[in-house]
């Protein structure tokens, strides 16, 4: 947890901006797997709730009278059955004062207040529900069906969260700091253990290991395997083949729930071939154009056409693509390789503050993105850049058996692409190459000290060695 002072500014300006009314921010309870008492998934604190209010326990709800000027922490004391199987635990009244909340409640009064509130006509705000107990805590208190909450969030809320989220203090990007060393140790460990015969799973348990070990947990769910072209391809059973590349895509939390996220993609002999080194190296300079080009006032979607059309140019040069490039990028026909955005915000969520909508987190009014196209409509970033934002690079090109056989058979996109070509790729994978950036005051830099290694050298020679 941070400083008790941390908390108190940052609830001093969500007043500022919500401005008037009542804000109610939910925390989250326990979520059993198959029965209630079995706790196989972590717990896992709301992240607007940690932001404003710090505590990681389950049931608890921070309620801030911006009228009256009242912050209450509402949430029922643990009793002596809980304390037998699961420790003491600090009281409510404890919790609140050690973030800087004057006012305790227990549960039970949380719906009086809500009913005085709504009695005398006053807003209440809430930020858009996404799991189902909390929506029927929801209906239960505000009188709002689960399936009517979405519109009724609100706005000033959501967007005052959003603003001062995006924007990382000097203590969060220290923690973002810690999570990248964690995920440093993920990813070379991945690089030491691949090779034939050993199991994607293996792997992927192992790299999930040490995320427990050194942190919190996982950031997300990790992506381990030789089909690089499933975007979310989970570890399977199958042994690693030789010829074959393997993807890695793994963050950590730390304790205090901030984020990495990084890709690598390795050869499974420990050496790229020279089909796979084209590639690879057509991803590498894009990869790297984003890292020259970020900074303050730059649009993220304007990076992210500038690297479609790099990658354009280059998979010209391979005869994988033909045409005018800037006509082929208009047409979507680089989103056969690259079907998703460049990146995504980062912080205590890993796509930070998605459930608050991609929409408002990722974009402005001057770069929504185009939902009618393929590709480009799966971007979640395209906002200005400012300093203290932190957002992935992740280019990447994938060869989709599925998608290859579809535009070929529909024609789509038939003039800027080679598809007597592609046939011969279907084999081939996938190699997305990803890195955690903080935008500074004139650019942007890595996140993290110890660099893991993504140059194609770099990366045989850490194999070799650490094999």
């Amino acid at each position: 947890m941070f400083s008790k002072q941390t908390y108190i500014d940052r609830r001093n300006q969500l007043k500022k901006l919500v401005d008037d009314g009542v804000i109610l921010l939910f925390g989250n309870n326990e979520s059993p797997c198959n029965y209630p008492n079995n706790a196989y998934y972590p717990f896992r604190q709301d992240s607007s709730f940690l932001y404003y209010f710090g505590q990681q326990r389950d049931g608890l709800v921070g309620v801030i009278d911006i009228d009256n000027n009242v912050e209450t922490l509402v949430g029922d004391d643990i009793d002596i059955e809980d304390i037998v199987w699961y420790g003491s635990v600090d009281s409510v009244a404890d919790m609140a004062a050690q973030v800087g909340v004057e006012h305790s409640a227990p549960m039970k009064q949380l719906q009086q207040m809500c009913g005085e509130a709504r009695e005398r006509g006053r807003r209440i705000h809430f930020l858009p529900p996404y799991r189902h107990d909390t929506k029927i805590q929801i209906m239960d208190l505000l009188g709002i069906h689960p399936d009517k909450q979405a519109e009724a969030v609100s706005h000033d809320l959501r967007m005052a969260v959003i603003n001062m989220r995006s924007v990382k203090t000097a203590e969060e990007i220290a923690e973002l700091e810690r999570a990248a060393e964690v995920g440093y140790l993920m990813h070379t460990t991945a690089m030491r253990l691949i090779k034939p015969g050993v199991t994607e799973k293996y792997i992927g348990g192992q790299i999930d290991g040490i995320a427990e070990s050194y942190g919190a947990k996982v950031s997300f769910a990790t992506i381990f395997s030789q089909h690089g072209e499933i975007m979310h391809g989970n570890p399977s059973m199958a042994p690693l083949e030789a010829g074959r590349l393997a993807l890695c895509d793994c963050g950590a939390e730390t304790m205090e729930f901030y984020c990495s996220d990084n890709t690598r993609t390795m050869p499974v002999t420990g050496k790229y071939d020279q089909r796979q080194l084209e590639i690879y190296s057509i991803v590498e300079e894009c990869h790297d154009l984003a890292l020259q080009i970020s900074k303050p006032g730059m649009k993220y979607m304007d990076v992210h056409m500038a690297v479609c059309r790099l990658m354009t140019e280059r998979l010209k040069e391979l005869g994988l693509m033909k045409g005018d490039v800037d006509e082929a990028v208009a047409a979507g026909a680089h989103a056969m390789f690259l079907p998703h955005g460049l990146g995504h915000m980062m912080g205590m969520d890993v796509h930070d503050m998605e459930g608050l909508g991609q929409i408002y987190v990722g974009f402005d009014a001057e770069t929504r993105p185009r939902l009618d196209q393929f590709g480009t409509n799966a971007l979640r970033m395209g906002r200005r850049l400012q300093e203290g934002f932190v957002v992935t690079d992740e280019p990447g090109i994938y060869f989709i058996p599925a998608l290859i056989e579809d535009w070929r058979a529909s024609g789509h996109c038939a003039e800027f692409l080679n598809f007597d070509k592609l046939e011969t790729y279907k084999d081939f994978g996938g190699i997305r190459i990803e890195d955690d950036i903080l935008i500074t005051a004139d650019g942007c830099r890595f996140l993290g000290e110890k660099r893991i290694p993504y140059h194609p050298k770099d990366v045989e020679d850490f194999m070799a060695a650490n094999r």
